[in-house]
């Protein structure tokens, strides 16, 4: 299967050890495109794992879950990378509705004891 991030790599080489705990993604791009991809599968747990300890609150697993579930994941696209904690990126998905969407945001990420965590985002 080939990775839902669109890395150009299978799912097995790319994205899934992250979501399995076999390695932590190595830079804030590789985190992000992982969290797209547990969109895409859905894999709420990993997108709770993956943010920062401190934001949690603001989100919950269901939640997370649930908005992979009722939307149809389809396309990353990397726009920029402003600096080594901050990925622009576009999400491409299809609603409950079946409507084409597209999610524009600027992610901000922390390193902490060497691994990646996603703190905040800015829609664009």
């Amino acid at each position: 299967m080939n990775c839902p991030c669109c890395s150009g790599k299978t799912y097995d080489e790319c994205c899934r050890p992250y979501h399995t705990g076999e390695r932590h993604a190595p830079t804030a791009e590789a985190l992000m495109r992982s969290r797209f991809s547990a969109f895409a599968i859905p894999n709420g747990r990993y997108l709770m794992e993956t943010t920062l300890p401190a934001k949690r609150k603001y989100h919950n697993t269901q939640d997370l879950q649930e908005w992979g579930e009722i939307n149809t994941w389809t396309k990353l696209d990397i726009i920029a990378k402003p600096s080594a904690d901050q990925v622009e990126f576009r999400a491409f998905y299809t609603d409950e509705e079946g409507k084409p969407q597209v999610h524009h945001e600027l992610s901000t990420f922390k390193k902490v004891q060497d691994r990646w965590f996603y703190v905040s985002g800015v829609f664009r």
